[in-house]
């Protein structure tokens, strides 16, 4: 099973780029492309909600669950 971040295809419907995502969310460009790539190990549900404001979306569209 495999928790996968699909933040890349939300910023692209978007037309946000990782800096312009930075500065909404306040987060550094380091965290949130630990989470783009899908390396991060957690994410807090503060972090999810403002990803989530700023791309005006739900963290279902972020998030996706697979089993392998």
């Amino acid at each position: 099973m495999a928790i996968i971040v699909n933040l890349d295809v939300m910023m692209a419907k978007r037309k946000m780029s990782l800096n312009e995502l930075s500065e909404k969310v306040g987060l550094t460009l380091a965290n949130l492309s630990v989470l783009k790539t899908g390396k991060a190990k957690a994410v807090r549900f503060s972090t999810l909600d403002a990803i989530c404001k700023a791309l005006d979306c739900q963290p279902g569209d972020i998030l996706e669950y697979r089993e392998d």
